[in-house]
């Protein structure tokens, strides 16, 4: 979440008049994220988010997004309830921007996950899993492999300025990970982005998700990489150091639930080797593209030059799990 596009007074207004939610009597904008505009809408008894979309995200896909929360929360999976207009439909028009209003999801991100944390998440991973297997809609992952060359020769004369290698190590990583990525695995609809702000708690226990903009259908597998990378490092004196009893946690609390197959733990190196370079990657894009008037707190990607090269030192399942 972020805050590319100012709304005032008058906006508010325009969203009284488009949805049945009551008079707005706070909006504050909202600065953790990066890729949409984001604000906190307060009527006399309710929370809302109210989203106005910018970058990655294409209005083709949002009728994925909306629908795929909608019924979400109908088999109990607590996250964002996308509010109707007076029309019956997901989506308004503000600044020029289309926009979105959803239901404020209570509790908040932890600072620090533990181990305890990590089961807790991964157990509720799989019950996102196995709910969303009932939602029959589809999007591609917009950020597939099959996209990162396109990242990469946006990026490989800038990146420099990052790190002097960081071209070279993008380039040869991403020729590694295409060689060895897995074919025909359980596959599905993911999150994809679970860090640890779209992860929310409530008196310490697991209360829900936010933000599924980059939600689509892929190896379910790729969902545990992306955790693995978001949520089991921790970060001393500016170095990212992998901590296998959070990851251990996480595979436990998520195998709770659902099974890994054999192919799908043969695959978790080069799953989460993906997964740390596509973070990389558009972290590298966003950190050179990202522009100064924005009020926006940028995510810096020297994280993922550490959390690759750790992937890189390993080349099995007992690498992360005891």
């Amino acid at each position: 979440m972020a805050i590319y596009t100012k709304i005032f007074s008058k906006d508010i207004q325009l969203i009284e008049k488009k949805y049945n939610l009551g008079k707005i009597i706070h909006f504050k904008g909202i600065k953790k994220g990066i890729e949409n505009t984001n604000y906190f809408l307060k009527t006399k008894n309710k929370k809302f988010i109210l989203t106005l979309f910018e970058k990655r995200v294409q209005k083709k896909d949002l009728p994925f997004f909306m629908n795929l929360m909608d019924k979400l929360s109908k088999y109990k999976i607590n996250c964002p309830k996308p509010q109707r207009n007076r029309k019956g439909g997901f989506l308004i028009k503000i600044k020029n921007k289309t926009g979105s209003i959803v239901s404020f999801v209570e509790g908040k991100d932890k600072l620090k996950l533990s181990p305890k944390n990590c089961y807790e998440i991964g157990k509720n991973i799989a019950k996102f899993h196995r709910a969303s297997k009932k939602v029959k809609l589809y999007r591609k992952n917009s950020l597939s492999l099959k996209e990162w060359p396109k990242l990469l020769n946006k990026i490989r004369n800038k990146s420099k300025i990052i790190s002097p290698n960081l071209n070279s190590l993008m380039k040869n990583s991403f020729l590694q990970i295409k060689n060895k990525w897995p074919k025909n695995l359980p596959y599905g609809i993911i999150h994809a982005d679970l860090f640890i702000d779209n992860i929310f708690f409530k008196k310490n226990k697991f209360h829900g998700y936010i933000d599924f903009y980059f939600a689509c259908n892929d190896f379910l597998m790729y969902e545990i990489a992306i955790c693995i990378n978001a949520l089991c490092f921790d970060k001393k004196n500016n170095k990212f150091i992998f901590n296998k009893k959070k990851s251990t946690n996480l595979i436990r609390g998520y195998s709770k639930i659902r099974r890994f197959s054999d192919r799908e733990k043969k695959s978790l190196n080069t799953l989460c080797k993906g997964a740390a370079l596509r973070y990389l990657l558009t972290r590298t894009y966003d950190y050179l593209n990202t522009p100064k008037s924005a009020i926006i707190k940028i995510k810096n990607p020297r994280e993922y030059i550490q959390k690759l090269k750790v992937h890189n030192k390993f080349n099995n399942f007992k690498n992360y799990y005891n």
